[in-house]
């Protein structure tokens, strides 16, 4: 995710940090064996826009950068950078998506913020209503979203039609939460929605790239910093880090609702297995 953070805040950055962000890019592991001195060297720029360039990027410093390159690196599996060809191979395929597949989801791991999905529990635990908005991808994961909160016993909406979330947006009010899903922070009818649910006095926990417009408008902003310029198919990836996201804190809320809430959850399955019917099953 390292790389994909740096891909994603790239338009962001001076003309010189963008120097130091190709040099990473075009060629990770010189990048992780080079001092200071010699990567600015290879950039073409100061050794003190190094150290912008990994701050600008949400780093302490050179260090800490290199340490988090290094442990990217470490993790990722072959293939997972490798474009899939028209001529692929089945046995390609499994390889090159898996591998990418996992690849995020051990960056996800690595790099997402504790603090950041504390406040977000925080945020929800006293919600009175949650309402998951999305589009197109992004409102697959809303959808997946509402099916798994709704049983946390807090009402909960998903809404992946920009017309209808503008509305729903426009009557929300304080002690309410809005959890915007996005994979790019730019979208102009969610930004509108948003800014109508900060208007109303709603929380907004948004789950997206940084450093983009949506997470400005952000009560607390949980960042999920991935590419899009590999191939199409990026966005399979995408969905999954989101995803498991959603499970964190769904999980985390279910759990802070207390053991009274777990046997309420007990009760409710009983009832349904008179039906021949699972819980789990049941709300997918």
């Amino acid at each position: 995710m390292l790389l994909d953070s740096i891909r994603t805040h790239i338009n962001s950055l001076s003309k010189s940090e963008k120097k130091v962000a190709a040099t990473v890019l075009a060629n990770p592991q010189l990048a992780l064996a080079e001092n200071l001195t010699a990567l600015a060297k290879n950039a073409e720029v100061s050794e003190p826009t190094v150290i912008r360039f990994c701050r600008a990027i949400g780093y302490e410093g050179w260090h800490d950068f290199k340490l988090k390159l290094a442990q990217s690196l470490a993790l990722a599996l072959p293939g997972a950078d490798e474009t899939l060809a028209q001529d692929d191979l089945a046995a390609d395929l499994v390889n090159k998506i898996c591998s990418r597949s996992i690849n995020t989801l051990l960056d996800l791991r690595n790099h997402l913020n504790p603090d950041a999905i504390q406040l977000a529990l925080d945020v929800l635990a006293r919600a009175n209503k949650i309402e998951f908005y999305g589009q197109g991808t992004s409102g697959i994961v809303a959808n997946d979203a509402q099916h798994k909160f709704f049983r946390s016993g807090v009402p909960t909406v998903a809404y992946s039609d920009p017309h209808i979330h503008s509305i729903a947006a426009s009557l929300l009010k304080a002690g309410d939460c809005v959890v915007a899903i996005s994979q790019r922070g730019g979208n102009a009818a969610l930004l509108r929605s948003i800014q109508l649910a900060r208007k109303g006095g709603a929380d907004i926990i948004v789950l997206g790239p940084s450093g983009t417009p949506l997470a400005e408008l952000a009560t607390v902003l949980v960042p999920i910093d991935l590419s899009f310029n590999i191939d199409p198919y990026t966005p399979i990836s995408a969905r999954l880090a989101h995803l498991v996201v959603i499970d964190i804190l769904a999980v985390g809320l279910a759990l802070r609702r207390g053991p009274e809430f777990r046997r309420q959850m007990q009760n409710a399955q009983k009832s349904l297995q008179k039906f021949d019917m699972q819980f789990d099953s049941f709300f997918r």
